[in-house]
């Protein structure tokens, strides 16, 4: 499963850097994280409570930054299990750039895989909840650097 979407956030590039960086605003923003810690620099531990379909599963999972260009872009990679739901790995590309009129642009290009239970589901369920859930997680994000008036949406 792939997804590939741009994101135009009212705020300037270093605060979207830094709040991309923050393990309190991603815990706040990933929908169904029960716990977040680590760092950037040594990667992430989540707790993660969801339902696809008919599964309901608990993830325990770790996320690592590669290809740190700090300010522009980074690889975001992980694997979260969910015992015998099966397990998520996926990862994204993530780029910033000065959006025309002011503000920064978000860009990311993602890939999912998943296995176990959640492979049974059917490709386009499991693909229509990877799509909501980085929908659901961008907005978060976008609100929380904007207010919670925001209403722009992803450009795919």
């Amino acid at each position: 499963m792939e997804m590939h979407a741009t994101r135009t956030i009212a705020a300037d590039r270093m605060t979207v850097w830094a709040a991309l960086n923050d393990p309190e605003v991603l815990r706040a923003c990933i929908p169904g994280c029960e716990e977040l810690t680590g760092s950037p620099e040594e990667g992430f531990q989540a707790l993660v409570k969801q339902k696809v379909g008919p599964v309901k599963a608990t993830f325990r999972g770790e996320v690592v930054l590669s290809d740190v260009v700090p300010g522009t872009s980074y690889t975001i990679s992980g694997e979260g299990k969910g015992g015998v739901a099966g397990f998520a790995k996926g990862g994204a590309q993530v780029r910033l750039s000065d959006a025309e009129g002011g503000g920064t642009d978000l860009h990311y290009d993602v890939e999912a895989k998943v296995g176990g239970k959640l492979a049974q589901l059917g490709s386009r369920l499991v693909d229509s909840f990877a799509s909501k859930m980085a929908d659901q997680f961008f907005e978060r994000f976008q609100a929380h650097l904007e207010g919670p008036a925001s209403t722009e949406t992803a450009e795919a």
